[in-house]
C-alpha cells in the first residue's frame, strides 16, 4: 500500500508469471514489482529468453504509443532480437523492465494488450489476482470528467501529459482504503460533507467515489472528453490519495493514454448517447465494445484476430458484433402488390423519411389504411412482428402509461399489493432494442391515433430525444440516464376529421415527417378499384366512393377505401348495410347542426341517380 495512505509498503513475492504468445506460440516469462513507475503503475519486468512476435499490428502505433515506441528502441539497442531458440520468433536477450504489465505484454506480442489478465501463473490465474484492492472479472470502460474541474481543463493541463486520470475529493478524510465497501464510504461522506454538499449531491457523490476508489481496476478502459475530442486509454495501476492544488485531483489513478483524440461529432451516436450523461463518473462497459474499436479498421481487427488468443479474440468478436451496421431493407415490388400500392418508390420513399427522421406520421381521413399500413410496412422493415409494437393514444393517456410509472402489483409471495415501478411499451421495446445482438435489428414503435393525446403530458422529457437521438436525459421515475437506441423508430398514424393537422403543434412537427393519405391523391385514390380487381369484383363501389368524395367539400372528412374492403361488405346487402351504418354516421356527425339531408345527399340511391359523372 502507497505511504499516502499511512501505511509503509511491505516486501511482497510475487510468483513467476507466463504470457502464451498468439497462435499457440512459446511462453514469456516476467515478474511483478512492487516498485512504481512514473505515473503511479506497478512495474513488471519482462525476464531475459522471452519469445516476441516480429510484426506489430496496423493500430498498434496510435493506440499504445508509448509501449510502440519502447519496443522500437528496444529493437534498436538489440535487446529485443532474432531468436535461435524459436525460428521465426524474436526474443529478449536481456531482463526488460516496463512501466506496467500491459506494456510488458505489449512489446512481445505488438498489439495493445491487458498485462493484468493475460500474463498468468503455471496454473491458470492472471496477475490481478494478486495485486490488493482489485475486484477482478471481466474489464470494464469509464468515462471520468475533468476538462472543467472548478474552471481548469485537467485533461490538456495533467491527465495527458502525466499519464493520469483523477477525482476532486479535497473534504475527504485521508486514509480511505481502495475497494472500500460503499456502505462506509457513505458514512465518510456524511461525515466528510456534512454541510458543504446537498442530500442529492452527497447520493452521487458517494456513487463517484465509490467506482473510482472500489470497481474500477488495471485493465479497464477509462475516456475523457477534452476541446471536442475524445480520449481513450487504459487504467495502468491502482489509486492513490494525494494533496492537490486545490483538491482538483486527490485521487490518482495511472493511465496510459493512445496518442490521439477523436472528434466527437464523427463518434457512433450510440457511444455518444452514453457519454452525453451528466455525471463526473459513467460507467459505459455497455458500449467498451465501441471504445476498444475507435482507430481500428475492419482489415485491423481481422488481422488482429488472427494473432489473438483467448479473451483478446472474444473482445475483437464483441468490436465486429457491435459494428453490425443497422439497415432498412429497401420496399420491392412483392410488398408493393401485397399492398396494392401503385408505386413502388412511394414505399421507398416511406423508408428513407423512417431511415432520415426516425419518426413518421401517417395522416388522412378515415379508411385510408394508415393503421394497416404502418403495421405492415414495419413488419417488413423490421423482419417481423417481434420487433413491433403498437399502443393506441386517447384523451387520459399519459407518461406513466406509455414509458413508466408506479403502478400497484401484488407481490406473488405475500400476496401483498405495493405500488412498484412499471415499465410502459415504449420502455419495453427500447430495452429490447437496446439488447446485446439486437442492435443492429430495427424495432418499431407504432402510435395509433397518436393526435388524440396530450402528447406534451405522455413524452414529458422523452419529446427532447425524439429531436436530439445522440443524447441522454435523467428519468422522472426510476433516475436512470436514458436514451432512445438507434435502431427504435416510431410510426404514428392521424385522423384529421379527429383533430386537424393544422392543429398539431411545431414541436411535434418538427420532430416527425408526415406523410398524407387521402382519397384524393394515390396511393389511396386508386386503391379500392385494384382491390376489387384483384378479388374479381364489380367496380361499381368504387364509382360510388368517388362520387361520394366528389360531394363532400373538407378533404378531412373525406371517406376511405378500408370501409368497402371486406368480405361482408360483398355478401347480399353488404353493400347497402355498410353504406347506413358505417358510411353514414361519420357524415352526420361531420354536418351536425348544419340542417343538412345526408341521407338526401350521400345516400346510395342519390349517388346512382347521379351516375358517374357526379365524380368529376
Amino acid at each position: 500500500m502507497s505511504e499516502q495512505y499511512g501505511q509503509s509498503p511491505e516486501p511482497v513475492e510475487y510468483p513467476e508469471f507466463l504470457l502464451r504468445l498468439p497462435g499457440g506460440g512459446p511462453r514469456a516469462r516476467g515478474r511483478l514489482l512492487t516498485e512504481k513507475g512514473t505515473n503511479g503503475s506497478q512495474k513488471f519486468t519482462v525476464l531475459a529468453g522471452s519469445p516476441a512476435r516480429p510484426e506489430v499490428v496496423p493500430s498498434f502505433p496510435e493506440r499504445m504509443p508509448s509501449s510502440y515506441r519502447f519496443r522500437e528502441q528496444l529493437l534498436a539497442e538489440g535487446a529485443i532480437r532474432e531468436s535461435t531458440t524459436w525460428p521465426g520468433w524474436f526474443e529478449t536477450v536481456r531482463d526488460i523492465e516496463c512501466n506496467s504489465p500491459s506494456a510488458g505484454a505489449e512489446i512481445l506480442v505488438g498489439r495493445s494488450a491487458n498485462g493484468w489478465t493475460e500474463w498468468k501463473t503455471a496454473d491458470g490465474h492472471p496477475l490481478g489476482d494478486f495485486v490488493d484492492h482489485a475486484s477482478w472479472g471481466p474489464n470494464r470502460a469509464w468515462l471520468v470528467r475533468g476538462s472543467n474541474v472548478t474552471g481548469i481543463d485537467l485533461v490538456q493541463r495533467m491527465w495527458l501529459p502525466e499519464q493520469r486520470v483523477s477525482l476532486p475529493a479535497a473534504r475527504l478524510r485521508q486514509n480511505v482504503m481502495p475497494g472500500v465497501n460503499k456502505d462506509r464510504l457513505r458514512s465518510h461522506v456524511e461525515e466528510d460533507y456534512e454541510s458543504a454538499a446537498t442530500y442529492n449531491q452527497k447520493l452521487q457523490l458517494v456513487e463517484e467515489l465509490h467506482a473510482f476508489l472500489s470497481r474500477m481496476k488495471p485493465g479497464d478502459t477509462v475516456c475523457t472528453i477534452s476541446r471536442g475530442r475524445l480520449y481513450v486509454g487504459e487504467i495502468a495501476g491502482t489509486v492513490e490519495q494525494t494533496a492537490s492544488d486545490g483538491g482538483r485531483s486527490n485521487l490518482r489513478r495511472p493511465v496510459e493514454w493512445q496518442a490521439h483524440g477523436y472528434p466527437y461529432d464523427e463518434l457512433p451516436e450510440e457511444l455518444q448517447q452514453k457519454l452525453s450523461a451528466q455525471h463526473d463518473v459513467v460507467d459505459l462497459t455497455l458500449v467498451k465494445p465501441l471504445l476498444d474499436g475507435l482507430g481500428r479498421s475492419d482489415a485491423e481487427l481481422a488481422t488482429e484476430a488472427e494473432v489473438a488468443d483467448g479473451d483478446t479474440s472474444a473482445e475483437i468478436e464483441a468490436i465486429t458484433q457491435h459494428r453490425r451496421e443497422l439497415e432498412l431493407p429497401e420496399p420491392d415490388k412483392d410488398l408493393a402488390e401485397e399492398l396494392l400500392v401503385h408505386d413502388v418508390a412511394w414505399l421507398r420513399e416511406l423508408r428513407d423519411l423512417l431511415w432520415d427522421e426516425r419518426q413518421l406520421v401517417l395522416y388522412g381521413p378515415p379508411g385510408t389504411g394508415k393503421t394497416f399500413l404502418a403495421l405492415r410496412l414495419a413488419e417488413f422493415l423490421g423482419g417481423g412482428p417481434e420487433q413491433v409494437k403498437l399502443v393506441q393514444f386517447h384523451p387520459s393517456y399519459a407518461y406513466e402509461d406509455f414509458f413508466e410509472g408506479f403502478r400497484p402489483r401484488e407481490d406473488p409471495d405475500t400476496r401483498e399489493v405495493a405500488f412498484r415501478l412499471t415499465a410502459g411499451p415504449l420502455r419495453e421495446l427500447a430495452d429490447l432494442a437496446s439488447r446485446e445482438g439486437n442492435r443492429h435489428v430495427p424495432h418499431f414503435l407504432i402510435i395509433d391515433e397518436i393526435n388524440r393525446a396530450n402528447l406534451a403530458k405522455v413524452f414529458g422529457e422523452l419529446y427532447f430525444l425524439l429531436e436530439y437521438r445522440n443524447k441522454s436525459v435523467r428519468l422522472t421515475y426510476s433516475g436512470d440516464d436514458f436514451a432512445l437506441p438507434p435502431n427504435l423508430f416510431v410510426i404514428g398514424t392521424m385522423n384529421t376529421a379527429d383533430r386537424s393537422i393544422a392543429l398539431v403543434d411545431a414541436a411535434m412537427r418538427r420532430r416527425f415527417a408526415f406523410v398524407e393519405l387521402s382519397p384524393r391523391t394515390e396511393p389511396t385514390s386508386g386503391l379500392l378499384r385494384r382491390w376489387l380487381t384483384e378479388q374479381g369484383l364489380d367496380p361499381e363501389p368504387a364509382d360510388l366512393l368517388d362520387a361520394l368524395n366528389a360531394r363532400i367539400d373538407d378533404a378531412d372528412f373525406r371517406i376511405g377505401p378500408s370501409y368497402l374492403m371486406k368480405k361482408g361488405v360483398y355478401r347480399e346487402g353488404g353493400l347497402e348495410r355498410t353504406w347506413r351504418t358505417k358510411i353514414l354516421p361519420l357524415l352526420e356527425e361531420h354536418h351536425y347542426g348544419e340542417g343538412v339531408d345526408v341521407q338526401a345527399r350521400y345516400g346510395l340511391d342519390s349517388l346512382r341517380t347521379a351516375g358517374p359523372e357526379s365524380a368529376v
